[in-house]
């Protein structure tokens, strides 16, 4: 399950952007207690989340996720960002072999001067009849900017990078790979499709040289 659960800070920070929901529906106590019924219902082994506030986090919605049987880990956006990313997984379905969270900030990169991260976990199926590969599961809240797709690409490029040293294994294969996130993009979109096709055509794309040569300079 993945699932942006917006920030209350950003939401308040951002009011301008909810005006046609009635207010008593944005507060933070009514929004919660309805997220996590969601949650339940749906009861999936796995969560990502996106844009989870750190101090509803701690004091809130980890210790609800534990509750139901969750295990969590979370990294917060760099800068002065109130939130970030969480993968939640249930521990009686996986053993948990490795976090690492991933930062897309580079002071001497102008391309990524953004506060956006991923987190990527290793996580072993606890499956009791046969011997059964590590999963690689990743989350993802990449930049909003709609103009700015250059962004999007480098960051995704980043976070699929590193997708791929965790998911390699010992003989060369790549053990399963869920890719989960708000990749602020849509159906059709170069992202999207270079997600899905694994390829990018920049012909004719804003992107501009500065961008493919970074690619293929540090990501090959």
């Amino acid at each position: 399950m993945s699932y942006n659960i917006l920030s209350q800070d950003l939401l308040e920070d951002n009011s301008h952007l909810y005006r046609h929901c009635r207010r008593p529906v944005l507060h933070w106590s009514f929004r919660f207690p309805n997220i996590l019924k969601e949650i339940k219902h749906f009861d999936a082994d796995v969560l990502c989340l996106q844009e989870v506030q750190e101090d509803h986090y701690g004091a809130e919605i980890r210790p609800s996720l534990e509750s139901l049987g969750y295990h969590c880990e979370y990294k917060m956006r760099t800068g002065r960002k109130p939130d970030g990313c969480a993968i939640c997984f249930k521990h009686s379905k996986f053993s948990l072999l490795s976090v690492n969270p991933v930062e897309f900030f580079r002071p001497d990169i102008s391309l990524l001067d953004r506060d956006n991260v991923g987190l990527v976990l290793l996580l072993q199926p606890k499956i009791a009849c046969a011997a059964s590969p590590a999963i690689c599961v990743a989350n993802t809240h990449l930049l909003y900017n709609p103009r700015r797709g250059d962004i999007k690409l480098t960051q995704l490029a980043m976070l699929l990078a590193e997708i791929s040293s965790v998911a390699h294994q010992k003989d060369g294969s790549f053990c399963p790979i869920v890719m989960c996130g708000d990749f602020n993009s849509v159906p059709g979109s170069p992202l999207y499709s270079f997600i899905k096709e694994g390829k990018l055509n920049y012909e004719g794309l804003p992107i501009g040289k500065i961008v493919i040569t970074w690619l293929f300079k540090n990501l090959g």
